[in-house]
């Protein structure tokens, strides 16, 4: 039985989230509900065989992936899935730093219209070879000399400019990512970096005004964002995730893949020295062989080496950024490598900052259309980036209706302009034929007509 839902919920737009990982493809099915949160509809999950580090390496395989994900999704929810807002990563990524400049006519108010125009320029910079914009992120506003301005719709002014964050990809790994898309027989509704959609999940606008870095730990990449004073400051894709780790395992303990991935996620732990020397596992051995004997304090060296690696080039990125010094709110680590235990103390320890895990439950509304059970596990770290993609679409759905309010507006304005110079043309006409007619009729000239009081 389907629960009974308020009018505007009923209105809201139904948005789609797509997350192609390298471990798992996500799809999420959810729409706006009360209080900004998000009500899921459904969610459909599959193994990725097709994505290495992020990026599309088999088309087939991941195309089968999506299908699969998508069709658990649609028997969930009762939606046919036909468009998606999509998660894209992977080391090709960069970010630049860039200025942008709008002189209006007048001394007029700065409109939605204005600050469209800004972002619309900056998808005209001229990138090296092979690269293309994603995203174009105002930062912060100067109008007329006056800088520092964060919200600038509204305010008078003639000269606006504007810094703007802007990310770009390699166009091959884009094009790939969306002839998977289209291959699945689905329609791509943006694009959108995988950090900010994560970002939207499992921080607040408090952190984000404070200063905070997001750590988003996935399987085949370690994506990260900072954020200050509610503006995005740096972003970076480390080529590094929970993969690593777990092929660590697997030559280190000599065991096979699906057993190194189950002794990471159950036994596995970021601090050798808080596990006990005398604790062993038990690993099966292959096809009748003698079983494995594996110390838990040795299986928990294998992966503080290499998450001390991952948390170093962390480190990196936040120095680099110039931000280090200015992060009240500390580190928010999530994803699915944010689950492993005592991560919290190595970041911690390594970089000296405050750190917390993020989850992405604060913006989930209750459903009935979900059982108990899969709502806990998308409570989980590792579906932050699923619930963020829908959090983003949710966003652009409003965004795009505000800014057609404000074009239609202006035409409206535009319309009202005209009517009035058209009727002040004709108050102006009457008022020479009313003043040339008084002026014949009493016999003065225009000599005599203007020197009179």
């Amino acid at each position: 039985m389907k629960p009974r839902l308020a009018e505007n919920e009923k209105d809201s737009p139904i948005i789609v989230g797509l997350d192609i990982g390298t471990t798992k493809i996500c799809v999420t099915v959810g729409r706006r509900s009360g209080a900004n949160k998000i009500e899921l509809l459904g969610v459909g999950k599959a193994e990725s065989s097709g994505v290495n580090r992020g990026v599309v390496a088999n088309i087939q395989r991941t195309v089968s992936s999506i299908r699969d994900a998508v069709s658990i999704a649609e028997s969930q929810s009762n939606v046919d899935i036909k468009v998606v807002n999509v998660g894209i990563a992977g080391q090709h990524i960069k970010s630049i730093q860039h200025r942008g400049i709008l002189t209006k006519r007048d001394y007029d108010e700065v409109t939605r219209i204005d600050v469209e125009q800004l972002i619309s320029d900056m998808y005209k910079l001229v990138l090296p070879p092979g690269e293309e914009i994603i995203h174009v992120l105002p930062q912060e506003f100067t109008i007329d000399n006056e800088p520092g301005i964060k919200e600038p719709i509204g305010m008078a002014g003639r000269r606006v400019e504007a810094n703007f964050h802007i990310i770009s990809g390699r166009v091959t790994d884009i094009n790939n990512i969306k002839r998977c898309v289209d291959n699945s027989d689905l329609e791509i509704s943006s694009l959108v970096l995988e950090p900010l959609a994560s970002s939207e999940a499992v921080l607040d606008d408090e952190e984000k005004t404070a200063g905070v870095v997001l750590v988003d730990i996935g399987g085949g990449t370690t994506d990260v964002a900072i954020f200050h004073e509610g503006i995005i400051r740096h972003t970076a894709v480390i080529p590094l995730g929970g993969n690593i780790v777990t092929e660590d395992i697997k030559q280190g303990c000599s065991v096979l893949r699906n057993q190194a991935e189950q002794l990471k996620v159950r036994y596995g732990s970021a601090l050798a020295d808080e596990n006990k020397d005398n604790e062993v596992i038990c690993v099966p051995g292959i096809r009748g062989r003698e079983a494995k004997e594996i110390s838990v304090k040795n299986l928990a060296y294998i992966i503080q080496a290499r998450m001390e690696e991952i948390i170093e080039h962390v480190y990196y990125e936040i120095k680099s950024s110039g931000y280090e010094d200015k992060l009240i709110a500390g580190i928010v680590i999530t994803g699915g490598g944010a689950q492993l235990k005592h991560l919290v103390q190595l970041v911690e320890y390594i970089t000296g900052i405050g750190c917390r895990i993020g989850y992405p439950n604060e913006y989930l509304a209750k459903t009935e259309m979900l059982n108990r059970q899969a709502l806990e596990e998308l409570k989980s770290p590792m579906y932050a980036t699923s619930i963020g993609l829908l959090i983003k679409g949710v966003q652009a759905v409003e965004e795009a209706e505000a800014t057609e309010q404000a074009v239609e507006v202006s035409r409206k304005g535009s319309k009202v302009k005209e009517i009035a110079e058209e009727k002040n043309k004709k108050e102006s006409w009457f008022s020479k034929l009313l003043s040339d007619f008084i002026k014949d009729d009493a016999g003065i000239d225009d000599d005599t007509f203007i020197g009179r009081k």
